[in-house]
């Protein structure tokens, strides 16, 4: 973060509910605030010029030019840096550059999968997913992180969504699988035998499969009706999971779409209940 928006955000605690107003909208749209006027900015945030103006000052400046100047500058000091990343590849800060490289592995990996992503395999899987009468998920190892972020967004959409974790609870999660049930298994190389073992045990019980994973090459495809594919590759011994959470991402978005006003009752709930317990900040 640029200086004139950490000064922002570390002033925060200290604004107004307007000055707060402000503030978040700016945060939130840092690359289109260099270009607003006073006005524009004034309206967009839902307060008045003199309110914008009196922001400024608050924050240190002499006036509204001042600070639209700063944000500009610090515009154009991430586009030279990034430029000089990219263009600069014998640069003497390789530091600074693997990092970048990471951003920029990660964004070919999500442009990679998006273009290979089968729609029709995708919308079968929502279809299966909302006449499923269970629905369980195997991601172990590394994975798991995924299979909680999936499992968190289907339990806003369904009542029937297991997580299998423990390896003492398996026994007594999986001994009621049959033909309704729909397996959901994620595992990328390097691939954890467990979920693969799992896998295959639920499909031979009658489940219909779902895989997400890296390739066709998965131990998870033989054993799939579905396979979603995303791409995982990062550094030797990290795997990059930007691909994957977007695949995911884009699997829970069509489903609520199909399950609208449940999901927007259940996050109605959950928010009264935050708000109740006093849960966020």
């Amino acid at each position: 973060m640029s200086e004139v928006y950490q000064k922002m955000a570390e002033k925060i605690p200290n604004m107004s509910k307007a000055q707060e107003k402000i503030a978040k909208y700016i945060l939130a749209h840092p690359n289109s605030t260099p270009f607003l006027t006073v006005e524009k900015l004034a309206k967009l945030s839902g307060v008045s010029i003199a309110t914008v103006t009196r922001f400024v000052i608050f924050l240190g400046y002499k006036g509204y030019p001042e600070f639209l100047k700063h944000t500009q500058e610090s515009m154009q000091q991430q586009v030279s840096k990034a430029k000089r990343i990219r263009i600069d590849s014998d640069s003497s800060d390789s530091e600074e550059r693997d990092i970048y490289n990471i951003f920029e592995d990660d964004v070919n990996n999500i442009k990679l999968t998006m273009e290979d992503l089968n729609i029709y395999e995708l919308r079968k899987s929502v279809n299966l997913l909302l006449n499923a009468k269970r629905i369980y998920i195997v991601a172990r190892r590394s994975s798991a992180v995924l299979g909680m972020f999936l499992k968190y967004y289907l339990d806003l959409m369904f009542n029937n969504v297991n997580l299998i974790e423990h390896i003492e609870q398996i026994p007594k999660q999986i001994s009621g699988v049959n033909n309704e049930d729909v397996i959901i298994g994620i595992t990328f190389e390097k691939y954890a035998r467990s979920t693969v073992e799992i896998f295959t045990h639920l499909k031979r019980k009658g489940a219909t499969t779902i895989s997400i994973t890296d390739s066709m090459l998965s131990p998870l495809v033989p054993y799939s009706d579905i396979t979603l594919t995303a791409i995982s590759k990062g550094t030797r011994f990290i795997e990059s999971f930007a691909a994957p959470l977007s695949l995911i991402n884009a699997l829970i978005a069509s489903i609520e779409k199909e399950k609208k006003d449940f999901f927007n009752s259940n996050v109605e709930l959950l928010e009264e209940a935050c708000r109740k317990f006093d849960l966020f900040i």
